[in-house]
């Protein structure tokens, strides 16, 4: 299977990162050759030291960078014959999907922004040579978390590059990324997938039946691993149900304020469930590497290793309240997005067509204008979270205004 099977409803992406890949392989040729020729039908102006991977929750960025430096270390034998980089088979593209290559640096947080001590280290980093491979990558995952002295740092490698280093930049809009670092890249728009080529790949790779996967596809609304999740896992689902019926429980006051108050309880018990079996660990094996005995002196520089360690763990349950309750609030929006269609006659599909009787009743029941407040109040939740505001306060305000409508 090639690497770029991954990316669903992305053709076009695909073209373009495949064509990079070839040039990329004839400019490394060259270099190992001097005054070698390029491979035939090679451009090498298809090939940058610094791309930008955008689109929609869910669209592939992150797969889509991984795919691309999979290709720049594809070592398949076909090559030499005009196949395509990104076999998906040989040992370059296999430990870089399985995240073992040793000149691929994937760059990921579990907490809420990427530090500048870290990005100082990766620009430190890109400035040597790769070991084995032909290109030195690091892929940056959610780069706008990255603060502002951490993006001070990473402008200073992209302004910079190695001639062997590739940076991989993912992030959900240009917006969000410098303008002096955005400026230093080719920027790579993927599109929300279909809803037909989501279910497709639900077939093909899971086994899921056609009907459930259409349905999951619908349901989630262009994410793909969130439309893979409903269609896998029944507690996901049953999550899913359980946010559906929370436009049918605010007709008063006390209701409002216990689906909010359920929200808020379901996602701080998703950051205690990863605690119990994150947390626990990440502790005993630091405490392991220090060589601390129990009932024995902690040794010299391990109660400061400790307090980052529990540092980050908090951060990392912030992250996972948040987006457990993003998550709840995006399937209110599409609900709501959903009644708004019924009510202006839209004959488009519909995400939620499983909870159709509930869409029907709601839609009934007032006019679009308070739909579309209804859709603010969620928005207006989402800046809230993003505030820092407290998650409680924040979800019952939206679940009043709710019921206001």
């Amino acid at each position: 299977m090639s690497v770029w099977d991954d990316l669903v409803g992305q053709d076009r992406v695909v073209e373009q990162l495949s064509a990079a890949a070839r040039a990329a392989r004839a400019t490394a040729a060259a270099g190992r050759t001097a005054g070698a020729p390029a491979e035939p039908g090679a451009n090498a102006s298809l090939m940058t030291h610094a791309w930008l991977f955008t689109g929609p929750p869910g669209a592939g960025q992150t797969t889509a960078a991984r795919a691309f430096a999979a290709a720049l270390q594809c070592t398949s034998p076909d090559l030499e014959l005009g196949g395509t980089p990104g076999c998906g088979f040989c040992e370059g593209c296999h430990t870089v999907l399985s995240g073992s290559h040793a000149d691929v640096k994937y760059v990921r947080t579990d907490g809420l922004s990427i530090g500048v001590g870290d990005m100082r280290d990766l620009v430190l980093r890109a400035a040597s040579y790769p070991t084995g491979g032909r290109w030195s990558v690091i892929l940056v995952d959610a780069a706008h978390r990255l603060t502002e002295a951490a993006a001070n740092a990473l402008l200073k490698g992209v302004e910079e590059p190695s001639p062997r280093t590739v940076w991989l930049l993912c992030a959900p809009s240009v917006q969000d990324v410098l303008p002096t670092i955005r400026s230093r890249c080719r920027l790579l728009v993927l599109r929300t997938p279909s809803a037909e080529a989501v279910a497709d790949m639900l077939v093909r790779r899971d086994g899921v039946d056609p009907g459930p996967a259409h349905a999951a596809a619908l349901a989630g609304q262009g994410d793909i691993e969130r439309s893979r999740r409903l269609a896998v896992d029944e507690q996901a689902r049953a999550r899913r149900a359980e946010v559906l019926r929370i436009p049918l429980e605010v007709a008063d006051v006390g209701g409002c304020l216990a689906a909010a108050q359920r929200l808020v309880d379901t996602a701080k018990a998703d950051a205690e469930a990863l605690a119990e079996t994150q947390d626990a660990k990440e502790t005993d094996d630091l405490k392991a590497a220090y060589g601390a005995a129990e009932g024995s002196r902690a040794p010299r520089g391990m109660a400061g290793a400790v307090k980052e360690l529990e540092k980050r763990q908090k951060s990392r349950a912030t992250r996972t309240r948040r987006e457990t309750l993003n998550t709840a609030l995006l399937d209110l929006l599409g609900f709501y997005r959903d009644v708004l269609a019924l009510q202006f006659g839209s004959a488009g599909p519909l995400a939620n067509e499983d909870h159709r009787q509930t869409l029907d009743r709601i839609a009934a029941a007032g006019p679009a204008e308070s739909t579309l407040r209804r859709i603010e109040a969620v928005l207006a939740c989402r800046e809230a979270l993003d505030r820092n505001v407290d998650p409680l306060l924040a979800v019952e305000a939206m679940t009043l205004a709710l019921r206001a409508g």
